[in-house]
């Protein structure tokens, strides 16, 4: 069970990004992203009840309603955080208990870091305390919707997935040096990486107002060639290195990696994608994934997730067949998908299906995951988890949340080491760590001297404003690695 009684000494020691202050994203995702947050949420649910015909289940999805307007209003009225209802949940009490040390604080003077978990925690409590929406996922819709519209992108993968995994599992022959292969491993290593790091392009928290050509638009493989150069730290060839050793040094055992998750949909498409060629490639054994317990941050992974995509990759025709919301208001119907196109989803469906069943792909949620603080708090919140960690020969972090939390939130000095702003998730941990982050919100660390300034007198980067504005969107990207277990 997760046990968590204070901060840890460095989140007391550092300031954190709070949403009153004006030169951060906080600032702007208080007042503007989480009303329209909430707004969708209340959406879905009038949706699904006009639809439903259950007269209990209507007025306990109006209830619920009531509540999310009932938050919304007191968010875009900034009145105070109110503890949270006791829903049964274990977490509610270091909520609570966290939010009566920041002495009521408001919407809008507030560490961010706490009120934003704090808002998908108590959006949960709705739910949890219903009778007929308990595991409603308010935002599988958008989920769903938004990987319809990575069609492209998803069928460009599939057919190089089936290609790739075909050949590793045949063994086929090469005239190739050794030394050629091992560079081609390392290519191919580093293209898989790079293609889980781009896959949040599509973070739905973000995405308000972008349409189905926009979505296409990010991903693909011209699109990752171009990004390259906005990798500002690039660590994979030592987290290469680490897979390497470990197999070369123990080839017929056990060798773990694991995945804490972030977004579903198509991000979910290329962490598996990326799972299924480690696996194949001998780099790891086994890999566990690390969802959510509750629906978070709009669009990351819950369980459910997992189960939803191999459930429509087993049926493209008709995933494909029916219009996403992206779609909604034009004349452009879907095109229907090729025969090969079929075949290709339907190996990554029967691949990913026998990995999961034999044991090589596994799903292990934890609440520790949508607590509301840092991962600092690992050792001494969740010592079962943290052990169980000290176990894989590589833990990769995916998306910003995981590295805001990673890194504390904390108001570094951009040119702090990785390995120190992680604090007890660094050296000496036992962990070793891979975070595969597109920036999209302050803290960035393990920059040169420098290249803050640079990205800052860059058009749309912040300037002499104070904000750093070239971090919000998504397009500058970070890979760092902390070996815990030199």
């Amino acid at each position: 069970m997760m046990k968590s009684d204070c901060k840890s000494l460095a989140e007391e020691l550092l300031a954190s990004y709070t949403t009153s202050d004006e030169t951060s994203f906080a600032y702007v995702s208080a007042r503007d992203r989480w009303p329209v947050i909430l707004t969708g949420a209340i959406d879905d649910i009038h949706r699904a009840i006009s639809t439903c015909k259950d007269e209990e289940k209507v007025a306990d999805g109006k209830t619920i309603v009531e509540g999310l307007t009932k938050l919304k209003y007191e968010l875009q009225h900034n009145r105070s955080l109110t503890p949270l209802v006791d829903d049964g949940r274990p977490d509610v009490a270091d909520y609570n208990r966290e939010l009566a040390a920041l002495h009521s604080p408001t919407w809008f003077n507030v560490p961010w870091l706490y009120a934003e978990c704090y808002l998908y925690r108590r959006m949960s409590t709705f739910f949890a305390l219903s009778t007929h929406w308990r595991s409603y996922d308010v935002f599988a819709r958008q989920k769903l919707s938004t990987f319809i519209s990575s069609r492209p992108a998803v069928l460009e993968l599939a057919a190089k997935y089936k290609m790739l995994i075909t050949q590793l599992q045949n063994d086929t022959p090469t005239t190739q040096t050794p030394e050629e292969i091992e560079d081609a491993e390392k290519l191919l290593f580093t293209e898989m990486c790079e293609i889980c790091l781009w896959g949040n392009a599509t973070d739905l928290s973000l995405l308000t107002a972008l349409t189905y050509d926009d979505i296409q638009k990010l991903q693909g493989a011209d699109a990752r060639k171009a990004q390259e150069k906005n990798i500002l730290v690039n660590h994979l060839p030592e987290a290469y290195r680490t897979l390497k050793a470990a197999q070369t040094a123990n080839p017929k055992g056990e060798r773990r990696l694991d995945i804490v998750l972030d977004n579903a949909g198509f991000e979910l498409f290329v962490d598996l994608i990326l799972a299924g060629y480690l696996l194949a490639a001998g780099l790891a054994t086994q890999i566990v994934l690390h969802p959510k317990s509750i629906p978070w941050f709009v669009s990351d992974v819950l369980p459910a997730d997992f189960a939803s995509l191999l459930n429509a990759l087993a049926d493209p025709r008709a995933l494909y067949s029916t219009p996403s919301d992206s779609h909604s208001g034009t004349d452009r119907a879907p095109a229907p998908i090729s025969d090969q196109e079929v075949a290709e989803l339907s190996f990554l469906f029967n691949h990913w299906s026998t990995l999961h069943q034999e044991g090589q792909l596994t799903i292990r949620p934890n609440l520790f995951w949508t607590s509301g603080g840092s991962y600092w708090r690992l050792p001494l919140s969740a010592p079962a988890l943290y052990e169980d960690l000290k176990g894989s020969e590589l833990v990769i972090f995916k998306g910003d949340l995981n590295y805001r939390k990673l890194t504390g939130d904390a108001m570094w000095p951009t040119t702090v080491p990785f390995s120190t702003a992680i604090g007890s998730m660094g050296p000496g941990s036992g962990i070793r760590t891979l975070a595969l982050r597109t920036c999209k919100a302050d803290t960035v660390v393990g920059l040169t001297k420098g290249e803050d300034e640079r990205l800052k007198g860059m058009e749309g980067g912040g300037g002499d404003t104070g904000a750093r504005k070239w971090a919000w969107s998504g397009k500058w990207a970070v890979i760092q690695y902390c070996d815990g277990k030199a």
